[in-house]
C-alpha cells in the first residue's frame, strides 16, 4: 500500500494475524527526504515474544529497528500486528529478528535499516541478533539503540 486511503488496518478493527507469513506490513508515503541527512526512524518493542520451535515455551525479547525512509514509511499499526504475530510463532531467535528486518525492508524499499534483537536468557544464555542492510547512509544521526548488555535487562 502507498496511499494513506488504501491502509487496511489503521482506524479499523482487525483480527490478528496468525503467523507472520499472514501479516500484512503497510506504508504510507514520505515526503521529507531529500534535502539533507536522512531522517531515522526508529521502532522500539520492548516486549516481543516468539515460541522455541522445540519446546514451544515462550522466548522474549527487546527489539529496536532503526531505518532510514527513502519514499515510504511503515504504517505502526501493521507493525504491531506483524510483530505480535509472533507470539504463536515458532522460530529460533536469529530467524525471528532477521525475518522482522527484511520484511520491512521488502514492505517499505528503506535506504537503509538495521535491528537488533536483544533475547532474554533461556537455559541461562542470552542471544543478541544484528542485521542491518549495509553501511548507514552518509550525515545519518544514529543514535545507540539504549539496550545495555545483559545484567538482568528490564
Amino acid at each position: 500500500m502507498t496511499k494513506t486511503g488504501n491502509l487496511t488496518q489503521l482506524g479499523k478493527t482487525v483480527s490478528q494475524p496468525a503467523s507472520p507469513q499472514e501479516a500484512v506490513l503497510e506504508t504510507v508515503p514520505f515526503a521529507a527526504g531529500g534535502d539533507g541527512a536522512p531522517a531515522i526512524v526508529r521502532f522500539t518493542c520492548p516486549e516481543f515474544t516468539s515460541l522455541c520451535p522445540v519446546t514451544g515455551q515462550p522466548d522474549f525479547a527487546h527489539i529496536v529497528i532503526d531505518y532510514a525512509p527513502d519514499r515510504l514509511l511503515v504504517e505502526s499499526k501493521s507493525l504491531k500486528l506483524f510483530l505480535t504475530s509472533f507470539r504463536n510463532h515458532g522460530a529460533f531467535h536469529e530467524e525471528c529478528t532477521v525475518t522482522i528486518g527484511k520484511r520491512i525492508v521488502a514492505a517499505a524499499k528503506p535506504l537503509w535499516l538495521r535491528i537488533g534483537g536483544y533475547w532474554y536468557p533461556r537455559g541461562g544464555i542470552p542471544i543478541d541478533v544484528f542485521w542491518q542492510t549495509g553501511a548507514p547512509p552518509e550525515g545519518a544521526w544514529l543514535p545507540d539503540t539504549g539496550v545495555p548488555p545483559y545484567r538482568g535487562r528490564g
